[in-house]
């Protein structure tokens, strides 16, 4: 389950350090990229809203089966050749399969394992998650630099990922839906009473981290080229893939951290990494980027493992997919509008000022947001006693 989770959000991510080939090729700028990677998020949101349950009432494995025929259905499209309707339908695709899979492989990762080991099984869940968002740009930067047709080679070979993907997902995924008895009958997507409590604060942080993945994700290799001069897409491949690893990492390192503590840290280690992004900015510094964009990660890692680690305990077994996709609407909301925002301003001003004032915004309400959950821990409103 975790291999064809990562298998089909390598695929997200593939055309991150590509964006300049295309940019180049295509004839557009910075600020349409960061439109077609809200176009992503959009595609992403899409099937949150309307099946976010589906697989608690279908059952988890076709619903995974279905992720899986929609990925390789994004690779093809790409595979047709760079254009800008490609662009943008191949990403609204790839999207559609991230928001068919994230909920049902999360779910279905906690329903196989033991009760027991339920955190570290999300924890797994989370951190394969990462990965496979990290290595999609590591990928396709490296086959960009070493290997010609490097807007093709990329797609072919995570088209190739999924084919063992499917096979291992027949066989390991539940048939039988988790809400047995019950019909999929209006798109729902709603927060059970019981989880509220839990899940506004692991929201607040959803979003403040995501917004910052989102945008590093978005213009990150724009600004390695444009402001730092770093023209090689495998660099660029290889400080988005550390921004990813560093919240796989960070998972790993604050496993036995609890809840209410890993939230609000999260949110400070987010404001420390976007410091040292916009000094790099500033001054034009590789290294201190680089640094800057592991510590964001790291960030994001701690605040989203917490997260999510304390909704799948609480959520009933069978609307759990559905309170994993509600946490993930939130966090992609937080993906597409800041950076929508962003592209906007680089009508104005230069991408560079623009990310600088993002990295303003965002340490703020990072702020916010860690301030609200030290006060809600204070009042009780969080429970303390998940981890």
């Amino acid at each position: 389950m975790a291999y064809a989770f990562a298998a089909i959000m390598v695929g997200t991510t593939l055309p991150t350090p590509l964006y300049p080939i295309y940019q180049h090729q295509l004839g557009f700028g910075s600020g349409l990229t960061t439109v077609i990677y809200a176009v992503y998020a959009a595609g992403v949101l899409v099937p949150l809203l309307l099946f976010g349950r589906a697989s608690d009432v279908l059952g988890r494995r076709p619903v995974l089966l279905a992720a899986l025929g929609v990925s390789a259905l994004s690779s093809l499209i790409f595979l047709t050749g760079p254009s800008l309707p490609v662009l943008f339908l191949g990403r609204v695709v790839s999207g559609v399969s991230a928001g068919l899979v994230t909920a049902a492989a999360v779910a279905t990762m906690v329903d196989l394992a033991d009760p027991h080991h339920r955190r570290v099984v999300t924890m797994a869940a989370t951190a394969v998650n990462m990965l496979g968002l990290g290595c999609g740009p590591l990928l396709s930067g490296l086959l960009a630099d070493l290997v010609p047709l490097p807007l093709y080679l990329p797609y072919a070979v995570q088209f190739a990922l999924l084919v063992p993907a499917t096979v291992l997902v027949w066989r390991a995924a539940p048939a039988t839906p988790a809400a047995s008895g019950k019909a999929f009958q209006r798109p729902r997507l709603a927060v059970p009473p019981e989880v509220r409590g839990v899940f506004v604060p692991a929201a607040i942080a959803a979003f403040a981290a995501f917004a910052v993945l989102g945008l590093l994700t978005a213009v990150e290799p724009g600004l390695l080229a444009t402001t730092l001069h770093q023209t090689g897409h495998a660099v660029a491949g290889a400080v988005v893939f550390s921004m990813f690893a560093g919240s796989a990492l960070s998972q790993l390192v604050s496993s036995r951290w609890r809840d209410h503590l890993a939230l609000p840290a999260g949110c400070l280690t987010l404001v420390v990494g976007l410091a040292a992004i916009g000094i790099a900015l500033a001054l034009a510094s590789l290294p201190l980027l680089a640094i800057g964009t592991i510590v964001a990660g790291a960030g994001h890692g701690l605040s989203f493992r917490a997260a999510m680690n304390a909704i799948t305990e609480y959520a009933p077994a069978d609307r759990r997919a559905e309170v994993v996709a509600a946490l993930n609407v939130v966090a992609y909301v937080g993906i597409s509008i800041p950076v929508v925002l962003v592209g906007l301003a680089t009508a104005v001003v230069d991408l560079r000022t623009a990310a600088i004032a993002f990295a303003v915004v965002m340490s703020l309400v990072a702020l916010a947001a860690m301030a609200a959950l030290l006060r809600l821990n204070r009042s009780g409103a969080v429970v303390t006693s998940a981890g």
